[in-house]
């Protein structure tokens, strides 16, 4: 174990904000965890689990013991008749482990392409886009309790997903860990593998997917073809972070019941929205922050992207960069622009530390 001090974070998160980590270990196995735990020094120190940074905003420096996920690996961990389990180190970059599964031929994550971050926060925040979740390639993770040492694996039903959640999103209540209460601040994920059908079948009903059909004229594409077709879309709408930092969608897409939302299409007939299984109604947060003219807006270097009003920049670059502080005043404000419109309380995405 390395113990780093005073480690600058503006390359460890999307946003490029400016801030440091006063004390920094680098995870790569359950042996640098375990290290952290035997030092009398480090082990009552709070700790804050960074993978791909893609979902903070940092808004200081951070004084909790940084632990930076690297578990390397990818690989075929089993097979069954019908599933193919791939399993991918917690540190592993996602668009790599989805890119991976292709060129092997194990189909299944193609419509979550291009999401950043990594493999080890994807069951965090249950990612999800174009009609597929986490959850439903999910088969189970190997993480260790920050407090005992103890290694456990969770499968989907004890990793509680639901909408952009999970148990790990969640404080533990009395002793937590693997009985399903809530994991936030006590567990670390290091593997997770994915259970991708043998009997695949392309998820195309989203819009824009539609559109790319009509616009090709391809009606049974395969699941390179998808991949391809989510990385064009979302390069159109998204900024590569790399360019113009970001952490992507920043806010989710809120629920209402079909009631609420027949009064919304009443004042607003435009509304984009598209009904859900469980008979709810999934509206599209970025039309509701668009709708009240937040489009291209900034504060400081603070910004609502011109192309996606869902995504909020830092426009100050590398070298005059945001703030923590100037993004969450953005986001708060449009908070309250699409609440007195539309009575909608947004829900931020990212982590505030």
């Amino acid at each position: 174990m390395n113990l780093e001090k005073n480690v600058p974070l503006q390359p460890y998160n999307t946003f490029g904000i400016a801030a440091k980590a006063l004390a920094l270990v680098r995870v790569r196995s359950e042996t640098d965890l375990l290290a952290v735990l035997a030092d009398p020094a480090l082990a009552t120190l709070p700790r804050q689990v960074l993978g791909g940074g893609s979902n903070i905003v940092l808004t200081g420096d951070v004084k909790a013991l940084v632990l930076k996920i690297e578990v390397p690996g990818m690989r075929l961990a089993s097979e069954t008749d019908k599933h193919w389990v791939i399993e991918a180190g917690a540190g592993v970059d996602w668009h790599a482990l989805v890119a991976w599964t292709l060129d092997h031929g194990y189909p299944g994550l193609e419509n979550m392409a291009l999401i950043p971050g990594t493999v080890g926060a994807s069951p965090v925040q249950n990612i999800g886009a174009y009609g597929v979740e986490l959850q439903d390639r999910f088969e189970s993770l190997d993480a260790m309790d920050l407090f005992t040492g103890e290694l456990f694996s969770l499968n989907a039903a004890q990793c509680g997903f639901s909408y952009r959640d999970s148990v790990f999103k969640h404080p533990s209540i009395g002793s937590g860990g693997p009985d399903g209460l809530g994991l936030a601040g006590r567990a670390v994920i290091l593997r997770v593998r994915f259970a991708l059908p043998k009997r695949w079948k392309p998820e195309l009903g989203y819009l824009d997917l539609e559109r790319k059909m009509a616009e090709t004229g391809i009606h049974n594409p395969d699941a390179r073809q998808i991949f391809d077709w989510v990385v064009a879309i979302r390069r159109a709408k998204l900024p590569d972070p790399a360019v113009i930092g970001n952490a992507g969608s920043f806010f989710k897409n809120p629920t209402v019941t079909p009631d609420q939302c027949a009064d919304i299409i009443a004042r607003e007939p435009k509304v984009v929205h598209y009904p859900m299984p469980d008979g709810s109604i999934k509206l599209a947060a970025g039309w509701l922050i668009d709708a009240c003219g937040w489009k291209g807006k900034t504060v400081g270097h603070a910004g609502v992207y011109e192309k996606q009003a869902l995504v909020l920049v830092n426009r100050g670059g590398r070298e005059n960069p945001c703030t923590g502080g100037e993004v969450m005043t953005l986001a708060k404000a449009i908070q309250t622009s699409v609440y007195e419109r539309f009575g909608i309380r947004l829900e931020p995405e990212p982590v505030v530390i």
